[in-house]
């Protein structure tokens, strides 16, 4: 019985390293160099090929190496009956939360603005703070960890979400609300999981309904956004300006209009990343569930897309 980590483009070593760490014994497969695929009954994902994994006849669990399981569940060769799970790490949801508190701050005290200010000796003292009242499309672990930090901090929250909710801790607008929701708010958090209903939400028609003047900040996926529609929104004054750690193609292609455009930020998908030490510990028990028959981990709702 052997465990495979199916990762193109990214480092293998560290998960390896962390693997062993924590369960020296393991026996580790790794793509491109799978020899004995008959010996695989777990696989550790992230952007696999798609159709790879129907490679593996004796495959009993998929495990995603990050929180989002999309890469997964558009591979239509995954059986409907293949258990996955995903790594949930409170890690993750520090960074994710400090990440988008950095961009509704730069928002709110204008860093952006006295950046290009100091490149021409500009000094303009005038309106130093734009008033925030804060979105977050998506309430769960992270989405739900952004509210209550920046509700601490003082700035009026609210929560959007796909299903109803009861006892919610801040304001929230189910899907039946949306508009409700952008009229209450200037800056708008997409931490929504990727599903067919949240797919390419991020549209020009969306922005529309936006307050004139909206800041984006998408940390989720890069197929919410339609890329296309955002330099529009900017230049049409529906929205202010991007924050975006996310895209449709990863690296950014270097003829990609993002680059330069002033109005949009761009990082390259670090927002939040999964720290092999810490997730460990989650696939190595996974890993032992599957082995006694238990009760697994993290197991992803196929019907709510995480």
């Amino acid at each position: 019985m052997s465990l495979a980590i199916i990762s193109p483009g990214r480092d293998p070593q560290v998960w390896i390293e962390a693997l062993t760490f924590h369960q020296p014994d393991i026996n580790i497969q790794v793509y491109p160099n799978i020899d004995r695929p008959e010996e695989v009954e777990m696989a550790l994902l992230w952007q696999h090929p798609p159709g790879y994994l129907s490679t593996f006849p004796n495959l009993k669990l998929i495990s995603s190496l990050g929180a989002g399981v999309d890469h997964i569940l558009s591979d239509s060769a995954v059986p409907e009956s293949m258990p996955i799970v995903r790594i949930v790490d409170e890690k993750l949801t520090w960074s994710m939360t400090n990440y988008v508190i950095m961009g509704v701050l730069n928002f709110h005290r204008q860093i952006t603005r006295y950046q290009a200010d100091q490149k021409h000796k500009v000094w303009d003292m005038s309106n130093p703070e734009i008033p925030v009242k804060v979105g977050v499309m998506g309430v769960g672990a992270l989405g739900g960890d952004v509210l209550d930090k920046l509700s601490y901090m003082g700035f009026s929250v609210f929560g959007f979400g796909f299903t109803e909710k009861d006892d919610f801790p801040h304001p929230y607008f189910s899907k039946n609300h949306l508009q409700d929701f952008l009229n209450e708010i200037n800056v708008l958090v997409c931490l929504l999981p990727l599903t067919p209903d949240t797919e390419n939400i991020l549209n020009l028609s969306f922005f529309r309904k936006c307050k004139p003047g909206t800041y984006l900040i998408n940390v989720a996926r890069g197929k919410h956004l339609v890329e296309e529609d955002l330099i529009p929104a900017l230049e049409s004054g529906f929205l202010s300006g991007a924050l975006l750690d996310v895209y449709r193609t990863e690296p950014l292609p270097g003829d990609h209009s993002f680059w330069e455009e002033g109005k949009i930020q761009i990082t390259p998908h670090i927002a939040s990343v999964t720290n092999p030490l810490a997730a460990s510990p989650q696939i190595i028990e996974n890993f032992r569930r599957l082995k006694a028959n238990q009760p697994l981990l993290n197991l992803v709702n196929r019907q709510k897309g995480y």
